[in-house]
């Protein structure tokens, strides 16, 4: 470029005027000459109607008897079928407990009749078929997820696997050796062994403390004869609830999973729910001792407070998160990690049964060498939740925090499906949870208050403690006489104390 061309270009620019050379004022914009508060007048006069959420909900019908709960969805090509059994473990006698544990792997694993196990593996990935298997003390569940142009081909082999198990002798004993393995490794994770060992001690035989043992896992306890029996004694038709959702409507739901319903047999001797736990009452203290350099510490007792709709369950729910359920703002957190550095995590937990007792409590895990000073801290705790009334901040906290994630439980047709089944199971309303979201509202700081200190008497806690005893730095003694838990030893028996010796931090 030469210089005759720059300095054209040069003098083109609209540049601004040189320092101290006089400016024209800016013109004045339209905005600029409205008062500010006029703007603010106008905007909140604008009409803007309330903003109200109407939840999605699936329909509710019958088919043959069974409920079946169905909602359309044509975002994409998918189906997910579901059947949930309202029959678990809890209904059968102890005896059943590693066969109706071991059930939910084999289901798929083991084949059906007249077909081997890697048969139904190729005919379900050609398919590109998913399919989940699950149970517990109360139900035992399953769904199907598939393209909807190979729908009624998975459905058919899905009905195969719940209502004709094949239960392959190899299978079954690959599985049942692979559970043994698995029990003999339950001691390398204390916090699991901890877990397990409190359910045990709070519970005693009910079978949410039953601990699955080696005698559960013997081949005259678990081979094809005895899942037999247990798959007919839970995959049963009286107690199930079926869902379909995606791309179907309510008849092709109706057609695909008839089948199913038609296939499986009435409950056999169908009684009654398995009766609510008798709680342990404390104190006691108990030690497991556990080679591990860190501890893992479990406090609590029994609740009395039960799934409704009163103000005392809302404000249960309220108090478990300021307690230490509700993450880092949570006391049991903020005061084990951040104020007195004993541990990376710390929460509390409030089972809460729609009827029956539940157990409220706390739990962590420390350095061996730290295990008293975090027993006294959270023993602390849980005392100044119960003395000290909640600040009506950390009331609100909550309150907001529940309110407005309300919107994130309706936020996939399968999550709505499965929460409508589970609901239908337990008896409560399709409404449930917008009767939570305001009765969480509602909830008013003197109503935590009270709760708590009905529910959370320290003075007699159940504390058990799993850990090296080598390594503790004080006396677990202090909070009463210390009972030994040693492997392979059934739970200790309650005996009545003379009580504790003055609050924990006292006792120093």
């Amino acid at each position: 470029m030469n210089a005759t061309l720059a300095l054209s270009l040069l003098g083109a620019l609209a540049l601004p005027p040189a320092y101290g050379a006089e400016a024209a004022p800016p013109q004045p914009t339209p905005a600029d000459t409205v008062p500010t508060g006029s703007i603010r007048d106008a905007i909140a006069a604008i009409p803007v109607p309330p903003l109200e959420f109407a939840p999605p909900r699936a329909t509710e019908t019958s088919l043959a008897g069974v409920p079946l709960f169905h909602l359309e969805d044509r975002s994409l090509p998918l189906v997910r079928l579901i059947a949930r059994f309202e029959r678990g473990y809890g209904h059968l006698d102890r005896e059943w407990f590693g066969a109706a544990t071991v059930l939910p792997l084999l289901l798929r694993g083991g084949g059906i009749a007249g077909l081997t196990p890697d048969s139904v593996e190729i005919l379900m990935e050609g398919l590109a078929a998913e399919t989940t298997f699950g149970g517990s003390g109360t139900s035992t569940t399953s769904s199907l997820d598939v393209l909807k142009p190979r729908l009624p081909a998975a459905a058919a082999l899905w009905t195969q696997l719940l209502a004709n198990p094949g239960f392959d002798a190899n299978a079954v004993e690959n599985r049942r050796g692979r559970e043994v393995e698995g029990l003999l490794r339950t001691g390398e994770d204390p916090g699991r062994l901890a877990v397990i060992r409190f359910n045990r001690l709070m519970f005693g035989d009910h079978f949410i403390g039953w601990e699955l043992a080696a005698e559960d896992l013997t081949p005259q306890r678990v081979n094809p004869e005895t899942l037999e029996r247990v798959a007919e004694a839970l995959l049963c038709r009286d107690r199930l609830v079926l869902g379909a959702v995606g791309a179907l409507t309510e008849e092709e739901a109706r057609e695909v999973l008839r089948p199913l319903v038609d296939g499986l047999p009435p409950c056999p001797g169908l009684g009654p729910s398995p009766p609510p736990p008798s709680i342990r009452p404390g104190p006691q203290v108990i030690l497991v001792p556990h080679p591990t350099p860190q501890s893992v510490i479990v406090m609590g007792r029994g609740s009395t407070v039960v799934r409704d709709t009163t103000e005392r369950y809302f404000a249960a729910q309220v108090a478990n998160s300021i307690l230490g359920g509700g993450g880092f703002s949570s006391r049991v957190l903020e005061r084990i990690r951040t104020e007195e550095g004993l541990a990376y995590g710390a929460s509390s937990f409030w089972t809460i049964p729609t009827r029956g007792a539940g157990v409220i409590g706390a739990m962590t895990r420390t350095g061996g060498h730290r295990t008293v000073e975090a027993m006294e801290v959270l023993a602390e705790v849980l005392e100044d939740a119960r003395i000290q009334p909640p600040a009506p901040t950390e009331v609100a906290t909550v309150v907001d925090q529940v309110v407005n994630s309300f919107v994130f439980g309706f936020e996939t047709p399968h999550q709505i499906i499965s929460r409508s089944m589970s609901l239908k199971s337990q008896g409560l309303t399709q409404d449930w949870l917008i009767q939570y979201a305001r009765g969480i509202a509602a909830v008013e700081p003197s109503q935590v208050a009270s709760v708590l200190e009905e529910e959370l008497r320290t003075e007699d806690l159940v504390i058990l403690v799993v850990g090296d005893p080598s390594l503790f730095e004080g006396d677990l003694s202090k909070w009463g006489a210390v009972t030994r838990w040693g492997p392979g030893e059934g739970p200790p028996e309650w005996v009545s104390p003379s009580g504790l010796r003055g609050s924990p931090r006292s006792l120093r």
